[in-house]
């Protein structure tokens, strides 16, 4: 059976959740189906990425988005009444170049990830699967809350239409996937409960714990240009951090992660390290004592737990981000989710080194058993296939 998936992004290397879903998609479905990759980008291509991805794909396609197309295709969006993010993305030229690719390939099916690239695919007449991965119109509209007048001016325009598309889009697709049960009941349709879940999962031959010197007290990762973890990073810094050193003195923070905004970089100081990208996050896992997500925008599953939590580092997170990933508190995670709360925490594993070794341990133990990529995306297989499958309602 061959199989198309079209991405937004090409997915290497690995610096945003979305690519490492696809990434991990890519790698494991290969086991079941004849896979050829169509990818839209509109960034500089890694010079590895082909020779990666074509262990995995008969073809790897990649059409290049001009940044002079990308404002001409931002207006036709706005002026369409499609969400903005879905008009970045979309290119009548690509889809062009999509149409002789599927001519030319004849898959039998279509994995679709993510609703921005939706218009690409809608009007195949061929089975097609769309992957939603989060509530976009949820994380919006929780962005609302802590922008500025003119932001919230846009970002009203833009969850109005988030909401609109999502809905539309589901009746376009035979079958839909999604991260969480968290993300599937916002996704704003009657049939929503329809909507398989194939959460993320981790590699624990990858991400597993090493005996490293500790530098570092308090760890953070991720994309540093994405809006949520500025204001993760940010919220922890300005208002958790204060809290604790006045109990702890010289606390050494770690913030890790490609891209960082302006606002991130000027936060390097003696106690705060920013890196910026690096080529083995494992290293800067294993050289801190605790992981910290503080997480107060955005939705979905939080990869960075996943990772720190197989790297047995304990983990201290929100409400927000553990409704979906579903760890048990006081033994596999700590939640809070005032400052106060969330210092408290920090205070408690700093202080108590008998629970953070309690802690570590139960969470490897967690993502192993519940966060494996093999066993989620052969029920991901299943499901293309038609077969029988957990859908984890």
């Amino acid at each position: 059976m061959k199989l198309l998936i079209t991405l937004s992004r090409v997915p290497y290397p690995l610096d945003k959740g979305d690519k490492l879903r696809a990434y991990y998609f890519i790698k494991y479905l290969s086991k079941y189906f004849d896979i050829v990759l169509f990818c839209v980008s509109s960034s500089k291509i890694h010079p590895e990425t082909k020779e990666k991805l074509g262990v995995y794909c008969t073809e790897v396609h990649i059409y290049r988005l001009s940044k002079f197309f990308l404002i001409i295709n931002l207006i036709k969006a706005f002026l369409k009444g499609l969400p903005l993010q879905v008009g970045y993305f979309y290119n009548k030229r690509a889809k062009n170049s999509l149409e002789s690719f599927i001519r030319r390939h004849n898959p039998d099916y279509i994995l679709c990830q993510l609703v921005r690239m939706a218009e690409y695919v809608k009007d195949v007449n061929l089975p097609k699967m769309l992957d939603y991965q989060d509530a976009f119109s949820y994380g919006l509209k929780r962005r609302i809350e802590k922008s500025d007048f003119f932001s919230k001016l846009i970002l009203r325009i833009e969850f109005n239409r988030m909401l609109k598309y999502e809905h539309n889009v589901f009746d376009l697709f035979d079958k839909k996937i999604i991260i969480s049960d968290t993300d599937r009941m916002l996704i704003p349709h009657d049939l929503r409960k329809q909507i398989f879940i194939i959460s993320n999962g981790v590699d624990t031959d990858y991400y597993k714990p090493t005996n490293i010197t500790k530098e570092f007290d308090i760890m953070f990762s991720g994309n540093m240009s994405y809006p949520p973890n500025i204001d993760a990073v940010l919220f922890l810094v300005n208002e958790i951090l204060p809290i604790v050193n006045k109990d702890k003195k010289d606390i050494r923070v770690l913030i890790a992660g490609t891209s960082p905004a302006d606002a991130i970089k000027k936060l390097n100081s003696n106690n705060i390290k920013v890196t910026g990208w690096v080529d083995d996050m494992r290293l800067c896992y294993s050289k801190s004592k605790i992981f910290i997500a503080p997480m107060r925008l955005g939705i979905g599953l939080q990869n960075k737990l996943l990772e720190a939590m197989a790297m047995g580092l304990p983990c201290i997170t929100t409400s927000l981000a553990n409704n979906a990933l579903k760890a048990t508190e006081n033994k596999e995670i700590l939640v809070g989710n005032s400052k106060n709360e969330l210092a408290e925490a920090l205070l408690k594993l700093l202080n108590d080194t008998e629970f953070r070794n309690y802690l570590s341990e139960n969470s490897i133990k967690f993502v192993k058993e519940n966060y494996s990529w093999e066993k989620n995306i052969e029920d991901l297989a299943k499901i293309i296939e038609n077969k029988n499958c957990n859908e984890k309602n």
